[in-house]
Parts: structure tokens; sequence; C-alpha cells
């Protein structure tokens, strides 16, 4: 599989895409620790970086991130100074030439952006590093881990590989079992898929465990986040979703990592945001009606239908008990949880069950929402 350096002309549409959903990731995640009282520091890793910019100059993941770290109206910068809260980038590129391009670009960035700031003082100024270290090298550091096991300490992890071999099930479950981490990283879900019976896969996926269908090529993306999703032990609550990118023949994908709920929801929330049909894919997965067509219908593709359908099943035979665990359920499925609302609202019409405390139609930070019990009738 040669590796093509994507920095060197100019980002192709499904690299826009890819990169948008980064931005758009992060602008809902940025925040929440910004205002989080507990949380002291804020880390944001990109392992794998690139030179900053596509041979147009259209910003790559870490100008990205600084832009978001930013904000449109500079309103981070400005929470951050009036908090004393520290943000430390960590950008990595392993090639020494990329590595040398990256830092200029970073530069470039915040001596454009201190011009046009009305702070004394920046409020990111000393706190951008970046090294042209192996990924292994840095996962293996007591610095970096250290990081990852501070509860204190916001996380956000940003793994743009070129091709599948850097996120094994140790790295997986490393992240994964951090607290206070979310992270997000593409692989090459087709590449995979296609070669699953060479040694060289095998080495880093266990290809016995998926099971593409040969007839459905898009899914293949799918089978791979499974993958994953699969390793999480059994007692342990965690949220992973997934996201499909075309690209010509092949497919490529996103997979999102997080312990908490709102971190979910807001990734979910963004995968929607493209993908009105599955929340998942830029290639009509499901193969529903496309928009424009005669029999199009938003509110009832393949994926809401299913999954309502699954989701009234486990509450009329007792297996969901409460708006909570619904909340959960449809969630960890990649659907807004504000399905689960429409789902119990239509069973208490229909006389099928009835609630014990308060009917509260709250979907959103599911954290906070009041609980209710769901009695079948």
């Amino acid at each position: 599989m040669a590796k093509k350096d994507i920095n060197k002309e100019p980002f192709h549409e499904a690299t826009m895409l890819k990169l948008d959903i980064f931005r758009k990731c992060f602008r809902e995640w940025f925040p929440v620790f910004v205002h989080h009282s507990s949380v002291k520091k804020i880390f944001i890793y990109d392992m794998f970086a690139g030179s900053g910019t596509d041979s147009e100059g259209n910003p790559g993941s870490p100008i990205i991130l600084l832009e978001e770290a930013r904000g449109n109206k500079r309103q981070h910068c400005a929470d951050l100074a009036e908090n004393h809260k520290h943000v430390v980038f960590g950008f990595n590129e392993k090639e020494k030439e990329k590595r040398e391009l990256l830092d200029k670009a970073t530069e470039d960035f915040l001596l454009k952006c201190k011009s046009a700031c009305p702070l004394e003082k920046c409020v990111y100024s000393n706190t951008i590093y970046c090294r042209d270290a192996s990924f292994e090298e840095i996962m293996k550091s007591e610095k970096f881990r250290a990081v990852l096991a501070n509860k204190s300490y916001a996380k956000f992890v940003l793994l743009d590989q070129y091709g599948f071999s850097q996120i094994t099930k140790d790295v997986f479950l490393k992240l994964a079992t951090s607290p206070l981490t979310d992270f997000i990283f593409f692989i090459s879900s087709s590449f995979i898929k296609r070669f699953r019976d060479v040694d060289a896969v095998k080495t880093y996926i266990d290809t016995n465990r998926l099971d593409f269908e040969e007839k459905k090529p898009k899914e293949c993306h799918r089978i791979i986040a499974d993958y994953f999703r699969n390793l999480i032990p059994a007692d342990k609550e965690y949220y992973i979703h997934h996201f499909t990118i075309q690209k010509g023949a092949n497919y490529y994908g996103l997979i999102f990592g997080t312990n908490h709920t709102l971190g979910m929801e807001k990734f979910v929330k963004v995968c929607w945001m493209e993908d009105e049909n599955s929340g998942e894919s830029n290639c009509n997965i499901d193969n529903d009606f496309e928009k424009g067509s005669l029999f199009y219908n938003p509110t009832n593709t393949t994926k809401k239908i299913k999954i309502k359908e699954e989701l009234e099943l486990l509450i009329l035979n007792g297996k969901i008990k409460s708006n909570i665990e619904g909340l959960k359920w449809v969630l960890s499925h990649g659907c807004e949880p504000k399905l689960f609302v429409d789902v119990a609202k239509s069973l208490v019409e229909k006389k099928k069950v009835k609630i014990q405390g308060r009917f509260n139609r709250q979907s959103s930070n599911i954290h906070r929402v009041e609980e209710y019990k769901i009695e079948v009738l």
C-alpha cells in the first residue's frame, strides 16, 4: 500500500469531508471542557498531523484544531484567559520535512492570529508542541501515559493514520480506558476487507472476528466499527460511533470513542448533520430514497424504522424500564436520543405502557435528564 502525501496536492473531496467532521466534532467538544470547573488542563493531540495545509493552503487537521480552539469570535481565548485554564497542543508528524512545514504553519497561524487579537497576551503562546516521533514511541512514553491517566485533564486525541496498522487492540483499549479522554481515528476499511487473509493485516486486526458480506461492500466500515466496539469489556459503559466515507470504489471511515453520553451525543449530532438518513455515511449506506425523489421521507428512513421497531420490542418485553435506559440505548445505536421520546410517547398514547413519575420529553444532556420508570400494561 504505497503511501501518498495528500499535503502536496489539493485535498480530495472525501478528505475535505473527513476534515469537516473533525472540525465539527472538536467544535462541539472543546467548549464543554473550557467551562468544566473540575478540569485543570486540556490536552489536544494530533498524532499524524501532516504538514498543516494542502498545496492550496487549505487547513489540515492541526490548523483546524487551532482555529476551533480560538473560536469564530475568539470567545474561547477570552474564556480561557478569564478562567486561567491551560491548554496544550501536541502535534506529531513522523516525517521530519513535513514536521518542519508544520512548525511554519503553526507559527504563521499564531502570528496572524496575534495581529488581530484584543488580548494582551496570547493564551496559546508556548503551548503548541510539534514532534517527529513515531506513534509507538509516544504511546510508550511515561509522560503521555501520565496525561492519559490524570482524571483532572481532559484529552482529545485525533488519530488520522494512513491505513490501519497504528490503532491496534492495545492502543484502542488504552485510549478507551483513560478518563476524560475522547478520540477519533481514521481507518482504511476497504483495504482490511480486501486483504483480510494476508498475514500483514492479521498482525494488527483479528480478521477471524470480521464477517464481511460480499454483496454489501458499503457496510464494511460498519463491520470494522463493530470489531472495535466488541473489544470493550461487557461491564463497561462506553460509546462508539462511526462514519463511512466513500472515495471512488473504496470505503474508509472514522471511529469515535467516548466514556460519556454527552460526548456521544455531540458526535452523533455531527454525523446526522452530514447524513440525515442514517447518520453514518456519505454514500446512502441503507439505500434510502434520495432527497428530492418522490418517496423521500427523512423521518422514516431504514435505520430509524429499524431502531424504532427494536426499541419498542425492548420496552414491551420489559428489557428497557426507564427513559434513561431508553435514551442511552438509542444513543449507543448511533441515533439521536429524541427518537426514544417519539417511541415512548406513541406507546403511552396507544395505552401499551404508562409512566411512573413525570413524563418529560428531554432527550439531550442525558446525564442531567430526570428519570422516570416505564410500566408495561
